[in-house]
Order: structure tokens, then C-alpha cells, then sequence
């Protein structure tokens, strides 16, 4: 009897962010595939007899390939075993959801799609950053700074899509990914912020301008994973932002 894969979201951090289902989920697993982002607290709620296996990727780092994964997946299912392919934020955000998906349905394996909470709307939201706003923001684009293979992302051609644009993945490339707005269109001094390790315990966001803000970041000290936010929706970071949050915060005023 073939089991079930789960291609579970598991948020951007905070366990509390884990969706019912996808806890629920993770109970039942045999088996969890889980990348590197995925915090202990999450992965603890896996029997303590569940197999693990670390496919997590980071720069210069890639321990199993994507068809590997692949393989695993459907390998452990068709031995009648409940999988679950564990990712930070939502599996079909940049989390290659869609390529396993395929890959199941190719061969024949049941699964499961839980959603989970996008690092691109609970970054900027934990700290402060409303991305549509009356008046600001009539909607926002989401991009990542990296493509597959480690190539970057061409930014200037979304520079002005949206009033806010979201850049994931931009620890590693913000001098670069502040350069290409630039570049596309966006103002020097438009409002931006960076948020690494949003909805965590160590979580700090800097607000800056556009082409202030890689300087600002490095002298926080910010560092992967770190979401970019930019446009005049962020201005009201330091307003909206919880108190405890804003003291724990390195920040630098935007512009008003």
C-alpha cells in the first residue's frame, strides 16, 4: 500500500505560525524531509521514531540534489510510509513545491499540499510593515533575489511593478538587489527596510532609504534570512511596530 506525502509550509519561524494542519501533519509523519530554516521546536513535534532527513541548501552548501529529493519522496511513500516534506514559509514560494508535486504525480504517489505562512508577508508584518495600505500601497510584488543554480535574479525589470516590492532571499545580495531597483526605476531614497529572522526570537529589522540601506544593514550586523521591503508603506514601521519589538530592533529612521 503506497503511502502519503505532505508538502507542509511551516512559516516563517515562530512554531506558533505552523498552520493546525500542518501540525497534524507532522504527527503522523514515518518520515520528515525538512530544509534548513525549519526550527527544532517544529521538527520535535514529529514522533521521536519519525526518520529525518536534512535536505536543507545554503550558500555553497546543497547536500541533496532536487531530483534526490524527489527520489526519497516517492521512495518512502511507495514503502507505505507517511512523508512529510517539510519547508520554511509556504511550499509554493520559492520552496520548489511545485517541482515535487509534479514528481509525485508522475509517479503515481498520493500527497498533500498544506499552505503555509510566507516569509514575503510575515516578514515586513512582524515588523511593522503593512504591504497594502489606503493611500500608500494598492499592491505589492514578491521576488527573490537569487534564481535556481545561484544566478541573480534580473530586479529591474519588476523595479516599479507595484507600489511595494518585496525581495526574498536578499541577505546574501542586498548591496546588489538595492542596486538594481535603483537601477529599474525606484527612487534612491524611497523608504526601505531589511528583516532577518523575522517572527524569531532573534529577529532585527533596519529602516533606511533605498540606497542607504545595505550600509545601514551591514553595520547591524543583519544576516540570512533577511527579507527586503521597499516603498512608502515602510515608513510606518516605526509606528506600528509592538513596542518590545522596536526596542529589540536596530533601526534607522526612513525618511518622512
Amino acid at each position: 500500500m503506497t503511502g502519503t506525502v505532505f508538502l507542509v509550509g511551516a512559516g516563517p519561524g515562530d512554531p506558533g505560525l505552523l498552520t493546525l494542519r500542518g501540525a497534524d501533519a507532522l504527527r503522523q509523519a514515518d518520515v520528515v524531509v525538512h530544509d534548513r530554516l525549519v526550527g527544532e521546536e517544529i521538527l520535535d513535534m514529529a514522533p521521536l521514531w519519525a526518520e529525518r532527513i536534512d535536505a536543507g541548501k545554503a550558500p555553497g552548501r546543497c547536500p541533496i540534489g532536487q531530483d534526490e529529493i524527489n527520489s526519497i519522496l516517492v521512495d518512502r511513500a511507495r514503502a507505505g510510509l507517511t512523508v512529510v516534506r517539510l519547508k520554511g514559509g509556504d511550499p509554493f514560494v520559492f520552496g520548489r513545491g511545485g517541482e515535487e508535486a509534479l514528481a509525485l504525480l508522475e509517479a503515481d504517489v498520493p500527497f498533500e499540499i498544506v499552505p503555509g505562512v510566507t516569509s514575503a508577508v510575515a516578514a515586513p508584518a512582524a515588523a511593522g510593515i503593512p504591504l497594502t495600505h489606503r493611500g500608500l500601497s494598492g499592491g505589492f510584488t514578491v521576488l527573490t533575489a537569487r534564481l535556481a543554480g545561484g544566478s541573480n535574479n534580473d530586479l529591474r525589470r519588476s523595479a516599479t511593478a507595484s507600489d511595494t516590492i518585496v525581495v526574498l532571499m536578499a541577505a546574501g545580495a542586498l548591496d546588489l538587489a538595492c542596486a538594481e531597483l535603483i537601477a529599474g526605476g525606484r527612487a534612491s531614497d524611497d523608504p526601505a527596510a531589511v528583516v532577518s529572522s523575522a517572527t524569531t526570537a532573534g529577529q532585527r529589522s533596519v529602516v533606511s532609504t533605498l540606497a542607504e540601506l545595505p550600509a545601514a544593514a551591514a553595520a547591524a550586523g543583519i544576516r540570512a534570512p533577511a527579507t527586503l521591503v521597499v516603498g512608502p508603506v515602510v515608513r510606518l514601521a516605526v509606528s506600528i511596530g509592538t513596542p518590545a519589538r522596536r526596542a529589540a530592533d536596530q533601526s534607522v529612521a526612513a525618511p518622512s
